[in-house]
């Protein structure tokens, strides 16, 4: 079987203009495929480039060498080195993400944030509207916040807000950058529930997560990116790991 998304030989080189254009390798020769219906957990101290790794597949950062691509029905896309206007539909449609911050236009409620993806697509407003809703009411959002703008929240119901907004897509490729770091046990096991829906509906997954228990329920395998780092970036502390988990 073929993966849905595939990485050949991916480095990344930041260029420290502070440091008088000091080029700093964080990445090199990362290779991995992430098939549709599993979740991919990436492990590593922090540094590592976990999140990295996250930015440059949503097209934030671009690669500084190797291939990207994502496997479709009539063929393949090269990611690496596709034109910035491309990844536009790409992230509308494609390429969900769920960072570890909300960044949302002020005054905008919470329920228009999560709305927003179906809109996007041209989704009816009403059906957008109770799917929205019914997230956020699953996440346990109060009501009486729905029509507030996230900014006033708190870090665990701004989090809600970006969980529910990245999962109401339900796009084939979904990046979590440790989406339960600030939740609660009850908001943990629903996100945990919609990772395994998402799985089951054959999303292609690739995320962080801090919290072992949490991996332990969500991931099908373990990438370890200590291996590809650079020798200057080494670190003596173990690579994230979890019993029973195979690596890829």
């Amino acid at each position: 079987m073929t993966p849905f998304l595939t990485v050949e030989g991916l480095g990344k080189d930041f260029v420290l203009h502070g440091q008088g254009g000091l080029a700093l390798t964080v990445m090199r020769d990362l290779a991995f495929g992430l098939y549709r219906g599993e979740c991919l957990v990436l492990a590593g101290p922090s540094g590592i480039g976990k999140s990295t790794l996250l930015k440059i597949l949503h097209g934030n950062y671009l690669a500084g060498s190797g291939h990207i691509r994502l496997q479709f029905d009539d063929g393949p896309l090269a990611l690496t080195g596709l034109p910035a206007h491309a990844w536009h539909a790409l992230r509308r449609d494609v390429i969900g993400y769920v960072s570890q911050f909300l960044r949302v236009v002020p005054r905008v409620s919470a329920r228009d944030v999560v709305m927003e993806p179906l809109l996007a697509r041209g989704a009816d407003a009403c059906e957008a509207r109770m799917r929205a809703e019914t997230l956020l009411a699953r996440l346990n959002l109060p009501e009486r916040l729905w029509s507030l703008p996230p900014g006033t929240f708190s870090g665990g119901e701004q989090q809600r807000v970006n969980i529910a907004r990245g999962f109401i897509g339900e796009h084939p490729l979904l990046l979590l950058d440790e989406p339960t770091a600030s939740l609660d046990a009850v908001n943990r096991a629903v996100v945990v529930e919609l990772i395994h829906e998402a799985k089951a509906r054959g999303a292609a997954m690739l995320g962080i997560f801090h919290d072992a228990d949490v991996r332990e329920r969500v991931a099908d395998r373990l990438l370890s990116l200590e291996a590809f780092m650079a020798p200057s970036l080494s670190s003596s502390e173990p690579a994230s790991t979890s019993r029973g988990l195979p690596h890829a």
